[in-house]
């Protein structure tokens, strides 16, 4: 397809799209000719991933590219290449160790790897942005009085392990390695809201069953 239709069916404005071809977004087109290239549904494909992680998940331009970079590395290993991808989307500050409370919530946090067994995970924690983000949440909990300790926490790690299961088999279903790390990249801008969404409207729907709508 010439430019004028990669616009058109992905919604992205023209200039838009050759601005991503300038930052290294979208890989060139195959030239027909001095002034015109072709375009293929490969490229439609990663201009809709680019526009979500963008539009959507408002991450910077810079920062795509990073994250863009992991999922094209076909030289690491899937697990290494989908960490990778994930791990370079913005994540949050880096704990402070020397703070009380960060140290009390990574102790916390570590004995909850344990008591579910999760051994690998414990192997990646000094990389994981998701063990950093989790400490950061129970530290800023128990800041202010909520010390939620690992027994509390397991339930709910368990559901999360279920709802990972559920993640790994859809993105199995993906026809390339390249389009599933695309995926896993998606799910975190998109998915992740739905999911927290659906944590909402379950509450809503507990809470009315058990209290009425008084």
């Amino acid at each position: 397809m010439r430019l004028a239709e990669l616009s058109e069916r992905s919604g992205v404005p023209i200039a838009t799209i050759k601005y991503y071809l300038r930052e290294g977004l979208l890989a060139p087109g195959r030239q027909i000719n001095a002034r015109t290239s072709e375009y293929d549904e490969e490229h439609l494909r990663r201009l809709r991933l680019v526009r979500a992680m963008i539009q959507v998940g408002r991450v910077p331009v810079a920062k795509v590219r990073e994250v863009l970079g992991h999922v094209d590395d076909d030289s690491l290993g899937r697990t290494i290449r989908l960490g990778a991808a994930i791990w370079a989307l913005p994540q949050v500050p880096e704990p402070d160790e020397d703070d009380e409370f960060v140290q009390a919530a990574e102790q916390e946090v570590i004995t909850l790897l344990d008591r579910l067994g999760w051994e690998n995970t414990k192997r990646l924690t000094t990389i994981s942005s998701a063990y950093r983000s989790l400490v950061v949440a129970m530290a800023a909990l128990r800041r202010i009085g909520y010390d939620w300790e690992a027994e509390l926490l397991e339930p709910y790690a368990e559901l999360m392990h279920r709802a990972a299961v559920l993640d790994l088999n859809l993105l199995e279903t993906q026809p390339s390695e390249a389009e599933q790390i695309e995926f896993a990249v998606l799910g975190a801008i998109l998915i992740e809201p739905v999911l927290q969404a659906l944590h909402r409207l379950a509450q809503e729907e507990e809470t009315t069953r058990r209290y009425g709508f008084e």
